[in-house]
């Protein structure tokens, strides 16, 4: 149920949706509202909401939430060596019944964590754990192993957040004396990433997948487009999800027991 409710809500206050909403109640306070400095609100809140959708799917905004997203640093791959497994998380679009490969594959975001962690598994021979829902760690196996070769060891089908995945990995991986991981996610999730799997007892090397690069800057920089919608939604998806793990964990209501 936590989990259900937490995903309804992260639709409803992320954009799109949440700014289309006021959008919406903007137009009706406009139509409406019994006096004018009530409809001058109205206006106001429709104007806004429009005035925002524009900014965040600019990739000028979108780019600057990146960044601020983004706080764990490029691996060095000089420290690769001190884990001992890679851990890889789920996340992203998942294809159960992909025709080109007839059977599950990898969407766009999950790839891009794939084949990083493929690359580290070349450079280090570790082992693999993958994490996620049941979906997620299926088309995970498989793309691993039909597109890079790539056995997986361990497996938590389970998680069905960053909490889990901490929580669930760290038992798996602790039955087997492992304490020291390479863990590859996305750049933009990789900060919140490492303080869960830190709180769960392990210690992290952040292997960011998808890091920030300088953009080109042109005038479609500044044009408003679905990408940059994306992106900033999912920048800001955690960096109030940062706030949220602060929160939980400081008021005890969902905390990481090492």
């Amino acid at each position: 149920m936590f989990i259900t409710l937490k995903t309804l809500l992260r639709t409803l206050v992320l954009p799109p949706t949440s700014l289309l909403i006021l959008a919406v109640l903007g137009v009706l306070l406009a139509r409406l509202a019994a006096t004018q400095a009530a409809r001058r609100v109205g206006w106001g809140l429709l104007a806004g909401s429009l005035a925002m959708l524009w900014l965040l799917a600019t990739p000028a905004v979108a780019d600057r939430l990146e960044r601020a997203a983004e706080r764990s640093p490029v691996l060095d791959l000089t420290h690769a060596m001190q884990a001992q497994a890679i851990v890889i998380l789920g996340g992203g679009e998942i294809r159960i019944g992909a025709p080109e490969y007839g059977g599950p594959a990898a969407g766009l975001g999950l790839l891009e964590r794939l084949s990083y962690g493929a690359y580290l598994v070349r450079y280090t021979k570790l082992p693999v754990l993958v994490s996620g829902t049941s979906r997620e760690v299926l088309a995970m196996r498989t793309s691993l192993q039909r597109d890079f070769g790539v056995q997986v060891r361990w497996a938590d089908d389970q998680s069905r957040d960053t909490f889990q995945n901490a929580e669930f990995s760290a038992r798996i991986l602790k039955a087997q004396h492992i304490t020291h991981i390479l863990l590859v996610t996305s750049a933009n999730h990789e900060w919140r990433a490492v303080q869960e799997f830190t709180s769960a007892g392990l210690t992290v090397v952040p292997a960011p997948a998808g890091s920030w690069v300088e953009p080109v800057k042109n005038l479609f920089f500044y044009l408003p487009g679905a990408v940059g919608m994306q992106r900033s939604a999912e920048a800001l998806y955690e960096l109030l999800g940062d706030l949220g793990r602060q929160f939980f964990a400081l008021s005890h209501l969902r905390r990481q027991a090492p």
